[in-house]
């Protein structure tokens, strides 16, 4: 199971927000490419890095935090938020990213999100499912769409998606432990699906009732900012 450290940006800084609300920002590190950098060192491999100032824009906005992480670095860096049209995918990937998550474009344009899946490759761009009261979320999680969670991800996994990133906007940022139940609804329905669990972990049992449940990674943000765990218990869970 990847273990995958989370970035998100705001105004180029690194923030975490609570249950989604831009209204509870908390800034903790004002040089992303530091603590990026401080990942690396520990031994991680893996980024998730969210640009939230995107995510409610109307394009990808941070992509210079993106293209610096990624030339001083090794990380495999996934990027999402803000990523609306061709010309923002092709930022992202220029600037380097290696995995591209689209939740939004999905949600209110499937066949758009397919030709991209298409164009750049499956294995590429994973499907956003952000969630909130059991419907899918968008622009930045500040707009309910119409579709249901597990409608949706079966509408994409049978056109050939297979990667999925879940939050559970509800748990994000609260430290209350991971959604268990949300998780094993979804893998029961779709076992064959490589599911990134995200929001909510609280400590490393979190880690491990994800890899139990069948989770091909776990995205961590907060627990990692208020010292809930350790990079060096990260590293050690890794190895």
């Amino acid at each position: 199971m990847k273990i995958i450290p989370a970035i998100d940006i705001i105004e180029g800084k690194c923030v975490r927000l609570s249950q989604g609300d831009y209204n509870l920002k908390k800034i903790y590190a004002k040089n992303p490419i530091e603590v990026a950098k401080q990942f690396q060192d520990a031994g991680l491999q893996y980024l998730h890095l969210v640009d939230l100032d995107g995510a409610k824009a109307n394009g990808i906005v941070n992509w210079r935090v993106l293209e610096q992480i990624t030339k001083e670095t090794n990380l495999t860096v996934d990027f999402g938020g803000g990523l609306k049209t061709k010309k923002d995918l092709e930022i992202a990937v220029n600037s380097g990213a290696s995995q591209l998550t689209i939740g939004s474009v999905a949600a209110q344009s499937p066949e758009l999100f397919l030709s991209w899946c298409e164009d750049y490759g499956f294995d590429r761009i994973q499907l956003g499912a952000d969630v909130k009261n059991g419907m899918i979320a968008t622009n930045g999680w500040l707009d309910s769409s119409q579709n249901q969670l597990l409608p949706f991800i079966e509408y994409f996994t049978e056109r050939g998606v297979d990667s999925i990133v879940c939050t559970d906007i509800s748990k994000d940022g609260m430290l209350s432990g991971i959604s268990n139940r949300l998780y094993r609804e979804i893998l029961d329905r779709f076992p064959r699906i490589n599911l990134i669990a995200s929001g909510g972990v609280s400590s490393l049992s979190d880690l491990s009732d994800a890899k139990q449940l069948g989770c091909k990674g776990i995205i961590i943000g907060k627990a990692i900012y208020e010292n809930r765990i350790t990079l060096k218990e990260l590293a050690d869970y890794v190895d």
